[in-house]
């Protein structure tokens, strides 16, 4: 504890408002900057460093949230921006908080992709789409291409920023960790 913050607290009042931002960013323009991520990302290293369980917890923290994300990317499935802000989370959270943040986030996301779909009335051509992706999941040929992107389905669907789902995810574990007081950062 420094200035009178805990980590966790530290935490609601620097990053929460800072991932608020991103998504906001993400759900305008379909892109989350640099810029932003990157500030996230070293000032969580710093605070794990200050007021947190240290450097190591952050780095494995930002490279869980990399790590879950980057295959996605590199299969066309989602924006850059996307993986860099949940690695910049995992620098705050560590690896475990990490996992679930995206595991919750990723439930969200899908509720609300589903939900898009209805509201959208594109059921078939999001049954069309899934059995694309489902096609690029199953042949290496096209595993890593633009067959089957995110964005190569144009009118077909609607993108879903995700910067939107991952937020709401990781501020649904934060509060819970500060609130529970189960403890989900592991040693903190």
């Amino acid at each position: 504890m420094t200035n009178g913050l805990d980590y966790w607290q530290l935490t609601a009042v620097v990053l929460g408002p800072a991932v608020v931002y991103a998504a906001y960013i993400d759900w305008l323009h379909h892109r989350v900057p640099n810029w932003l991520t990157a500030s996230i990302a070293a000032a969580g290293l710093v605070a794990q460093v200050l007021w947190g369980q240290g450097l190591l917890q952050g780095v494995g923290g930002l490279l869980v949230g990399f790590g879950l994300l980057i295959v996605p990317w590199a299969m066309h499935g989602m924006g850059a921006g996307d993986v860099k802000l949940m690695a910049a989370i995992g620098a705050w959270f560590g690896p475990w908080m990490t996992l679930m943040a995206f595991c919750t986030g990723a439930l969200i996301g899908g509720v609300v992709a589903v939900g898009m779909i209805l509201w959208s009335g594109k059921t078939r051509e999001a049954m069309a789409n899934l059995a694309t992706i489902s096609y690029k999941l199953t042949h290496r040929e096209v595993m890593f291409t633009d067959f089957g992107s995110a964005k190569g389905f144009g009118s077909t669907s609607q993108l879903l920023p995700y910067g939107v789902p991952l937020t709401i995810g990781s501020l649904a574990i934060l509060a819970i960790q500060m609130t529970s007081g189960w403890p989900l950062g592991v040693g903190i």
